[in-house]
């Protein structure tokens, strides 16, 4: 079996460090808020390259704190994507704000610019864009969009922590841009966690803040907030991983690369692809992407379009692959967003995405030869499923 992703192997690699920092933390008996805490918030928002960074319980609570602190509320929108994860329109409900769905770029999956500034009305106070799989947004648009009509940008970075835009990583664009360590993540934990990092001095004192009861001190509330701290053993094991992100991404870089040169004969699949200059382009190595690149994706997950999606996806897992479909309903047409009066047809790209969108097994440990196999049974799937039709 060749997993999705493999979080053994990762631990495997570091398991006298990981284990030797969980030990400290035992030994100190500084759970909450200690200096695992703090170090790890200045050391993940220098990554980030922003000024400061506020550690809370998960990826949804950094959004949902980062728009509290932006005073966005009820009788505001915000606009986002209809495909990803839930968690971003949790976040915006959770605030009491309503979520305005605008369409994806077909080719990147991430927010249409156009679309989203199609989408603006007198009630909108902020654009919510999501780094989709680890590849970044087009950022140069929704600021440039974002400072014309004043609005906030938040950033989700649940899936991008590293991805770059024109050289400048992702998160530090916006008002805030909001992480998550959920295990699976590139920089995961062994538990939920998650990050508010920002250049905006006034939100991170209204994040921090929030994150602990709405107090500056202990016993005294000046406003309603939650509890929502990073683990300090989270933390500690989080400081373990970041030094090796970076390579970490290079692998997984390089095993997207090695997939698009395989696939690429397969007229039944289209490969993820980059933004550049010349417009989106599959790289198949370093050099083919040229001086004209604009983003540095980081490949959270490798995500192919292919027909028949669900029938492929059956004869991939009978052959011991791993896969999954993110996201199989989008947003707009999910039962919990009924009441906003979205139909089928409203967000066609996103739509035709989630038809088709599957996900291959990625994270820096797989092999080459790995793939090959992936490619092998996904190339019999494909040709099955033609010959069949």
């Amino acid at each position: 079996m060749i997993p999705l992703c493999d979080l053994k192997r990762q631990y495997a690699a570091l398991k006298n460090e990981i284990d030797a920092a969980m030990l400290r933390v035992a030994g100190d008996a500084r759970y909450i808020l200690g200096p695992n805490v703090k170090s790890l918030e200045a050391e993940v928002s220098a990554f980030c390259q922003c000024k400061q960074g506020v550690g809370v319980a998960s990826g949804t609570d950094a959004i949902h704190l980062a728009l509290r602190a932006l005073d966005i509320g009820p009788g505001d929108e915000v606009i986002t994507t209809p495909f990803t994860f839930v968690a971003t329109t949790e976040a915006i409900g959770m605030v009491g704000a309503t979520p305005v769905f605008a369409d994806i770029d077909p080719q990147t999956y991430n927010l249409d610019p156009d679309a989203v500034a199609a989408a603006v009305t007198p009630r909108t106070r902020a654009i919510l864009p999501v780094h989709l799989y680890g590849q970044p947004c087009d950022m140069e648009r929704l600021t440039k969009l974002a400072e014309r009509t004043g609005l906030a940008l938040v950033e989700d970075c649940a899936q991008s922590i590293g991805a770059t835009y024109r050289g400048r990583p992702t998160g530090s664009f916006g008002a805030a841009g909001c992480l998550s360590f959920f295990p699976s993540k590139n920089l995961g934990g062994m538990g939920d966690g998650g990050m508010v990092v920002s250049n905006n001095d006034e939100l991170v004192a209204r994040v921090e803040v929030l994150r602990r009861h709405g107090g500056r001190m202990k016993y005294h509330h000046e406003s309603l907030g939650l509890n929502s701290r990073l683990d300090e053993l989270q933390a500690a094991i989080l400081r373990v991983k970041l030094p090796h992100l970076p390579q970490w991404e290079r692998n997984r870089r390089r095993n997207a690369y090695y997939y698009n040169a395989l696939l690429a004969d397969i007229e039944e699949i289209t490969c993820p692809s980059e933004l550049t200059d010349r417009g989106p382009v599959v790289p198949l190595d370093e050099d083919n992407i040229g001086t004209d690149r604009i983003v540095e994706a980081v490949y959270h997950q490798y995500t192919i379009e292919v027909e028949r999606r669900d029938e492929v996806a059956r004869s991939l897992q009978e052959h011991g692959i791993g896969n999954a479909v993110y996201y199989p309903v989008p947003l707009h047409l999910q039962e919990v967003h009924a009441s906003l009066g979205y139909k089928r047809g409203d967000m066609p790209h996103a739509e035709r995405a989630a038809d088709r969108c599957l996900s291959l097994p990625m994270f820096p440990e797989l092999t080459q030869q790995e793939i090959e196999q992936v490619v092998a049974a996904l190339r019999r799937a494909v040709t099955a499923k033609v010959k069949a039709a």
